[in-house]
This record gives C-alpha cells, structure tokens and sequence, in this order.
C-alpha cells in the first residue's frame, strides 16, 4: 500500500515545520512502513545549521523516523486513541551526513506493543543505498 502526503496528514498529528514524511511506499499497518523523506534547501533549519554547509540535524532524521514508526501503529484497530510520544531512544547511530538534495528512504517495523500503549521499533534511514542512520526508537501513549 501506498500512501501520499495528504493521506499521510490524515494518520499524523504533525505540521509545518515539523511534517517529515513526504511519502510512504510500503505500508503494512502494525507490521511496517516505508516512506520517503524528501530534504530540500528551503527547509528552515538550513538557515542556521549550517551557514555554508547545509547538514540536516540528527534530531529531525530521527523525529522523521519516529513519524515513519508513527505510521505503523495509526491503523492498529485495538489501540486506544491518543497521541504516541518518544518514550526513549536506544542504539541510534549516524553513519554520514544527510544533506539538501538527498532522499531519505527510512524504514520501520514494529518489534514490540505492550499493554497497548508502549511501543518499540527498529528504525533505518538510507539516502542511496547507503545507512545513514539506524536504532530502536520506543514510544507511549500519552493520556
């Protein structure tokens, strides 16, 4: 299944600045997603991160991953409604710079759903072929 921007702002809370999924291309809900992240020079944080070297800052490729790992509980029917924050990061590495002019191709699946409101995934961003980042990212339910 694939899904685009607009269907993607029906599942996720999140709005400019802060929208990070351009598309996804692989969608299994409650299992796994794959979606694009499309970096542009336009974007705000280059105004500032860096002046003359334009480098996407960890914390935005991460919180795109956590939006691509959003993606998969959104459709689970037997969750409760509510809104799923970062509850802990582990392992997340980066492996070379994200950059205006890339495509992150960021892949999530689901390892574990506890008492349906703590949630794990394996997290990985691509940008041709090449890891650029990877690690568990761990969510809650917020009341």
């Amino acid at each position: 299944m694939v899904l685009s921007s607009e269907q993607i702002l029906n599942l996720l809370p999140h709005r400019y600045p802060f929208a990070l999924v351009d598309r996804v291309v692989e969608y299994i809900p409650g299992k796994k997603a794959v979606a694009l992240k499309n970096v542009t020079f336009n974007e705000p944080q280059f105004q500032g991160h860096f002046p003359g070297r334009p480098l996407m800052p960890g914390v935005l490729i991460v919180e795109a991953m956590a939006q691509v790992g959003g993606l998969i509980v959104t459709q689970m029917p037997d969750l409760p409604k509510g809104l799923f924050v970062f509850a802990g990061i582990d392992g997340v590495r980066f492996r070379r710079p994200v950059v205006p002019g890339d495509q992150l191709l960021i892949t999530c699946e689901l390892l574990s759903l506890k008492r349906k409101r703590f949630g794990k995934v394996h997290a990985l961003a691509t940008v041709d072929g090449e890891r650029v980042c990877s690690g568990e990212l761990m969510f809650s339910l917020v009341d």
